[in-house]
């Protein structure tokens, strides 16, 4: 019985001919973005699950009362692990500080390569299980020893076995390679970490931290804590709530400081906070692609519906026979099952081949390593659901109407589908099409949104402005001799150094007070400490006062203001004013305009400017208008190397750093703006497959009216005009929604851009142009057919 329900199957999708290839075409298309959607969400979903200990690891992280406001810092104060593990020990199996994380310089004899490391302390490989391919897990308990990843030993020793070699990170003192663990996966928080070293080689290296006047003031550390099988995350994070308060100072006790636990299952779907209250975080992404996916695949469902219900009458006959002889409803509804199950496998086929040769692509627009997993067996068992329920979704509609026809209506001859049977499909062709506007206007508002933050005025000026990372204290120790020869080469124009680059505020702090601070107010204040030229070489905008200058010596003891510092410290006359600093007083000489220094998409925080006395983090160069950038990087490295010799010579261009701001929305805008073609293009093949029938079905009435005098424009009208009205009503519909759900999406940026009104005009205008010229083709096709070759049988 199954095998005749498939061989009528293909029979009727060979007689298909153009309805067919369209019913697969769209499905395969839908499949397409459906599969490789679910490939990134298990992506997203499934991040760090691959650690044993994933239910049990949680990372403490506080909330801290600052500027009038709840912030949430994934920092903490390095005395605190200590803290918990004497005081709050029960509750914890154990807890692992780490610092530093990010890239470094490693130095292995000649040879110098930059690697992403951190030091940790000795229970981490336990606690994230690291699998080891060579040596012992607790090998850290050696402050002399090292773990480095399987790339990383490829990368540093070749071939060569590099358990018991030495190397240098940084100007650290050398150490030894004691094993090697297998790389973490790609979605994981630890993707790239190419080395593991001591925490306490790296404290024992550092004497300003061990003879810090107040060890719990600096936030550095990351903690990360595994809990113990019979304690919550919940009651663990009350218990250690006021643990940082009860050792602070009173000027801190201000913060409010309350620790708690974040979950590892949230470190990377749920990871911002507003007013200390989490708010969710890229799990926003992973809803919104999973609707996307969902809707794509209706609308190549649709198409099968609309184009199986319109050629009811076709097969009207057919269902009529089969009753007459005997067969049930449910037989019927079977075949026409197998019929959707049938072109679903195929189209099924198509979209692997499909997804295979466009994931990489996908994966280079959407930054992962995904793959189709060919050897999983439940990968098989979900395709083949996958298939089952494409084919019921797209069959259910169409079975159960074609399969309801009176036998002896329909052999008698008396059997049309009427008017009110064209209703169902006219509204799934405006289902279709607002689900396409609403994508479309969706997509221009994400575009815009990366748009407007871009275009945001800085404060500085990027162009031809780079930061060189700077190693050690050597190039502090002779700068005026480093800035001259840089500006000898003829391609530099300004040369600064600064603790932070312009594209982050690395340092932080409170202590700030000024005349009518409220003394129960609580700060922190984004410091910028940088040499003298500074302002003049990232053209920092001065809106009054004036920047620093080697004419007045009591600079040293000056500062200058962001706009949003005058403004949240209420200085009406900010000008020699006088602010303190932990008790030093600090006079005002100048005030800037705001620099967007961290998020594009965020208020400015109020930024205090100082002179520096200590080795920067990073050198700023600008180089001069019209100077290739390849000539002025090969005239500046050697002047670098001469005074950092040690020091592995990087640069970073200001312009490509900003960019990176916007590398989340941009890869998420570039995925919804491929998804929306695809819903479009889907949506315009079901609706050029429905005007090739109905004009197929009306060639007679046609050559009538083209007989009678109609033109082809009447024509092109007469087979046009209900799909432009189904358009018209689809955006009626979604214009509302796709405002909805715009306007909240938009609340979670500060500086934000607003719904105007032409986006949905441009997401109308596009669909009603899309949707005529789909149906142009046949319609001007059937308008110009000559009426004898239509009216001859009569």
């Amino acid at each position: 019985m199954f095998k005749n329900y498939f061989q009528v199957a293909f029979r009727n999708f060979r007689k298909g001919g153009l309805s067919s290839f369209i019913n697969v075409a769209s499905l395969s298309i839908g499949m397409s973005v459906a599969m490789l959607i679910a490939l990134w969400l298990y992506d997203e979903l499934t991040y760090n699950k691959q650690f044993k200990n994933y239910d049990r690891i949680a990372q403490v992280i506080q909330n801290v009362s600052n500027n009038g406001e709840v912030q949430t810092w994934w920092s903490v104060p390095y005395p605190l692990a200590n803290e918990l593990r004497t005081n709050y020990g029960a509750d914890f199996k154990s807890l692992v500080m780490a610092v530093n994380w990010g890239d470094h310089m490693m130095t292995i004899g000649d040879k110098r390569l930059k690697a992403t490391g951190g030091y940790f302390e000795s229970e981490m490989p336990d606690m994230f299980t690291l699998d080891m391919l060579q040596g012992s897990r607790n090998a850290l308990k050696d402050p002399s020893s090292i773990l480095i990843s399987a790339s990383a030993a490829r990368a540093f020793f070749n071939n060569e076995n590099p358990v018991g070699k030495t190397l240098k990170i940084d100007q650290m003192p050398p150490v030894k390679v004691a094993g090697i663990y297998k790389d973490f996966a790609a979605n994981s928080t630890f993707a790239n970490l190419g080395f593991v070293a001591s925490w306490k080689s790296w404290y024992h290296a550092n004497n300003d931290l061990k003879d810090t006047e107040d060890p719990w003031r600096p936030n550095f550390v990351t903690l990360f804590a595994q809990v113990n099988d019979n304690v919550s995350f919940g009651a663990a994070s009350l218990k250690i709530k006021d643990a940082k308060l009860k050792k602070v100072n009173e000027q801190l006790q201000k913060k409010k400081p309350a620790l708690f636990l974040q979950p590892m299952s949230k470190w990377h779907l749920h990871s911002e906070f507003k007013e200390g209250v989490n708010i969710g975080g890229a799990i926003k992404y992973v809803r919104m692609f999973s609707a996307i996916g969902l809707f794509v695949l209706l609308l190549a469902c649709i198409n099968f519906m609309n184009l199986s219900t319109a050629r009811s009458q076709r097969r009207a006959r057919e269902v009529g026979v089969r009753k007459t002889m005997g067969s049930l409803r449910s037989q019927l509804i079977l075949q026409f099952f197998s019929e959707s199950a049938l072109m679903a496998a195929m189209a099924f086929v198509i979209s692997l081949l499909i997804v295979w040769l466009s994931l990489p692509f996908f994966n280079r627009v959407a930054e992962k390593q995904m793959h189709l997993p060919f050897t999983n067996a439940w990968c098989w068992l979900a395709a083949i659901v996958f298939v089952l329920v494409t084919a019921l979704l797209a069959g259910s509609y169409p079975a159960l109407y074609l399969s309801s026809f009176k036998p002896v209506k329909v052999l008698k001859g008396t059997f049309k589908a009427g008017r009110l049977a064209a209703i169902p499909r006219k509204i799934l062709v405006a289902v279709q099409f607002t689900v396409s506007v609403c994508l479309i206007i969706c997509t221009i508002t994400v575009y815009r949104q990366i748009q407007y933050a871009k275009n945001r005025p800085v404060g500085y000026s990027r162009a031809n402005l780079l930061t060189i990372p700077l190693a050690s204290g050597k190039v502090h120790d002779h700068f005026e001799a480093v800035k001259a020869e840089l500006l000898q080469t003829g391609t530099v124009a300004a040369v600064a150094e600064s603790e932070s680059p312009t594209t982050g505020i690395w340092n932080s702090t409170s202590g700030f007070s000024w005349p009518g601070k409220d003394p129960n107010l609580s700060t922190d204040f984004g410091v910028m400490t940088s040499s003298l030229d500074f302002g003049s070489t990232v053209n920092w905008q001065l809106q009054a006062g004036r920047s620093f200058s080697r004419d007045f010596p009591t600079d040293s003891s000056a500062v200058i203001l962001n706009e949003a510092a005058v403004k949240y410290m209420n200085l009406s006359k900010p000008l020699n004013q006088f602010i303190t600093w932990w008790g030093k007083p600090l006079k005002v000489i100048g005030v800037v305009k705001n620099m967007v220094l961290e998020s594009p998409y965020g208020e400015a925080k109020p930024v205090v400017y100082t002179l520096l006395n200590y080795p920067g983090n990073v050198a700023i160069l600008r180089l001069k208008p019209g100077a290739a950038a390849s000539e002025a990087i090969a005239k500046i490295e050697p002047v670098i190397k001469k005074y950092s010799p040690d020091q592995l010579f990087e640069y970073k261009f200001v312009d490509d750093e900003y960019a990176r701001k916007f590398g989340d929305e941009e890869r998420i805008g570039k995925l919804a703006g491929i998804f929306t073609l695809l819903a479009v293009l889907i949506s315009c093949l079901g609706v050029f497959g429905l005007t090739t029938f109905v004009a197929e079905q009306r060639k007679k009435e046609i050559g009538v009216r083209k007989v009678l005098g109609a033109s082809i424009l009447d024509v092109w009208n007469l087979l046009s005009k209900e799909f432009v009205v189904l358009v018209a009503a689809a955006f009626v519909i979604a214009g509302p929604l796709a405002a909805w759900f715009m306007h909240d999406w938009l609340q979670q940026y500060t500086y934000r851009a607003s719904l105007s009104w032409w986006i949905f005009a441009a997401a109308g205008a596009g669909a009603l142009c899309i949707i005529i010229i789909t149906v142009s083709f046949q319609a001007i096709k059937a308008a110009v057919a000559n009426p004898v070759k239509s009216l001859r049988t009569e």
